[in-house]
């Protein structure tokens, strides 16, 4: 049976911009260098939003609120399925990258599901219609 993890993401979007955060090498060449959702695992006893503000706090040096629920994703990996959940968040001060190849500032209007890890994109292709929607 596969492992199954439960992880969240921050949506932290910005001006019509959405951040995206670039994996480095992996394991898992599936995900390797494609972009995803700031975020982690959720530990034992924690909630969804108190593992996103430790996550961010983490992975990005920064302090955060979580907004509102976004949207949820179970998705079968070869080696693994992740539950991934996602919500809106602001940052509530700076931040830098700790962890990740690169972090991008991208256009909700030109978001490419291919380019993120094969979880994130239907989140990606739900921001990406929201936002053709509000056009």
């Amino acid at each position: 049976m596969k492992k199954h993890l439960l992880v969240v993401g921050a949506v932290v979007v910005r001006e019509g911009n959405v951040l995206a955060a670039k994996r480095g090498e992996s394991r898992y060449a599936y995900v390797a260098h494609k972009y995803e959702f700031v975020g982690g695992k959720v530990e034992p006893g924690e909630t969804d939003e108190q593992a996103l503000v430790r996550e961010l706090a983490e992975e990005l040096r920064v302090r955060a609120r979580v907004l509102a629920p976004f949207a949820s994703v179970t998705h079968e990996y070869p080696d693994f399925i992740v539950t991934l959940r996602t919500y809106r968040c602001e940052f509530l001060s700076a931040f830098c990258n700790t962890e990740h190849e690169s972090l991008e500032w991208m256009p909700l209007a030109k978001l490419d599901p291919a380019a993120w890890a094969p979880a994130d994109a239907p989140i990606v292709e739900k921001l990406r219609s929201e936002a053709s929607a509000a056009k």
